[in-house]
């Protein structure tokens, strides 16, 4: 029973499945696509928030060298994750690779975690969407009643949330009618995010004062080491790409550059605003939910509110585009390894998408965020994320042991090293993560090994090949 569940799928067949018609993908999508489909799901509101609250309770201005050492740390996995990407080019990002080096068992339980990562971040972002919505429109004097912009549970409860359920089922049609439209509509909004934020670094670096960097560190290295456990959460995202791998043009070239150079950009640009902020406002007055409307206010410039608002709007966005965009892909891949049921990996005839997972994951999100509170704990997302990415850096490590001869068009530097620090790293943080977070994880878990034994184990394909060899 052992062997059955450590059966791994080879990589020239994982990339040969994808060219069979009736699951074959559309590939559209060229590293630029890519680049902005990461840079869409790594900068959203944590760039409007995370540096000035950091930086009063952990980091002070050291909040500067937190995103740095968080950019490294997520830059090693990056590294795995490109290499990985590179060799096996397909949808299902760490499931896939967890397939082709660790077995069925244990890229089933990575792709139940992904599935638990990427719907629980959109049913969040989705509500966070609707919350800027509404408070948006509230500055061009037009009210949404209570009962129609919060779900019964919220603080202030209403009937249901209608704006978030909106976005996420506008995003689902989107995402059905093709992915290189769908890749445009996120371009869009990644260059008004970006714009956004360049605007607020055009703004406010004339009135940086270094004298405020002093003491640069006020609570210690420790402190600045805090910092950057908790402002990890603002890189996740940079996985994202590696799932439209199936549908990029070039892939052994684009997603690395997508996955490296998304991450390039979204460091630079966090160390950037975390400079500004503490280098205009001392960091003990940044402690606030919307630190850069402080800077801006402090500065006196009136249009404060509505660029923070347009801005968070967007990044919240397209966040939620690529979360939505993402999830379906890790069901498809399953469903075609008959892991789900078959149905889920259907293509449609006209925008060769996969429509039936993709409609799914709209319907449950949008039911999901028009009834759940906004306080829906974030660390389960993370805990999810960081699990996925302790078995990318162990799948890379074995891989180069068992396969050494396997054409890799981009390895990781220094490697066992790098990947080996890459699961050091991730396995401390999940240990940071609170006990109730972990206890609800493993019943996540549980209730997938439960669904394996009983459907996926009996009926996927490798199993349904070996029937034949039993009798």
């Amino acid at each position: 029973m052992v062997s059955r569940l450590l059966r791994t799928k080879s990589i020239d067949r994982l990339v040969a499945e994808t060219e069979v018609e009736n699951h074959k993908l559309r590939r559209t999508l060229t590293s630029w696509d890519l680049i902005a489909i990461g840079i869409g799901c790594i900068i959203g509101v944590g760039i409007f928030v995370l540096p000035g609250v950091q930086a009063a309770a952990n980091a002070g201005p050291g909040i500067i060298l937190s995103f740095a050492i968080a950019g490294v740390a997520c830059a090693c996995n990056a590294l795995c994750y490109a290499e990985l990407a590179a060799m096996i080019p397909v949808s299902g990002s760490a499931y896939a690779y967890g397939y082709a080096t660790l077995g069925e068992f244990f890229a089933w339980i990575i792709g139940w975690d992904l599935i638990l990562q990427y719907m629980v971040a959109a049913i969040m972002v989705s509500s966070g969407w609707s919350a800027y919505f509404v408070n948006l429109l509230k500055t061009s004097g037009i009210n949404i009643p209570q009962v129609l912009a919060a779900s019964p549970w919220d603080k202030e409860p209403g009937l249901f949330n209608l704006p978030a359920a909106t976005i996420v089922l506008i995003i689902t049609w989107l995402l059905v009618r093709g992915i290189k439209e769908s890749a445009r509509a996120n371009l869009a909004i990644v260059i008004i995010k970006i714009g956004v934020i360049l605007l607020f670094i055009a703004a406010a670096v004339w009135h940086l004062d270094p004298r405020k960097w002093r003491p640069f560190m006020p609570f210690g290295f420790k402190g600045v080491l805090k910092a950057s456990a908790v402002v990890f959460l603002a890189y996740v995202g940079f996985d994202a790409v590696s799932t439209a791998a199936e549908e990029a043009k070039k892939p052994q070239r684009d997603i690395p550059i997508g996955i490296i150079g998304s991450l390039g950009i979204a460091t630079v640009l966090y160390m950037a605003v975390s400079a500004i902020m503490t280098g205009v406002v001392p960091y003990l007055e940044l402690g606030v939910a919307d630190p850069v409307a402080k800077v801006l206010n402090t500065l006196k410039m009136p249009w404060a509110s509505a660029i923070i608002s347009i801005g968070a709007l967007a990044g919240i966005t397209s966040v939620l585009l690529v979360l939505i965009l993402s999830q379906p892909r890790i069901l498809f891949s399953m469903s075609r390894d008959r892991l789900l049921p078959p149905a889920l990996s259907r293509i449609h005839k006209k925008y060769r998408t996969p429509y039936l997972s993709t409609l799914l994951t709209g319907g449950i999100v949008s039911v999901a965020a028009a009834l759940t509170p906004l306080e829906v704990s974030a660390e389960l997302c993370s805990m999810g994320a960081l699990f996925a990415f302790i078995i990318v850096g162990t799948s890379v490590i074995v891989l180069r042991y068992l396969k050494p001869n396997i054409p890799r068009p981009f390895r990781v530097p220094l490697s066992p090293f790098i990947p080996a620090l890459s699961v050091l790293l991730c396995g401390y943080l999940i240990l940071a993560l609170s006990l109730m977070t972990q206890i609800r994880f493993l019943v996540w878990l549980a209730i997938g090994i439960a669904i394996y034994f009983s459907y996926g184990y009996r009926k996927s394909s490798l199993s349904v090949e070996e029937k034949p060899d039993c009798r």
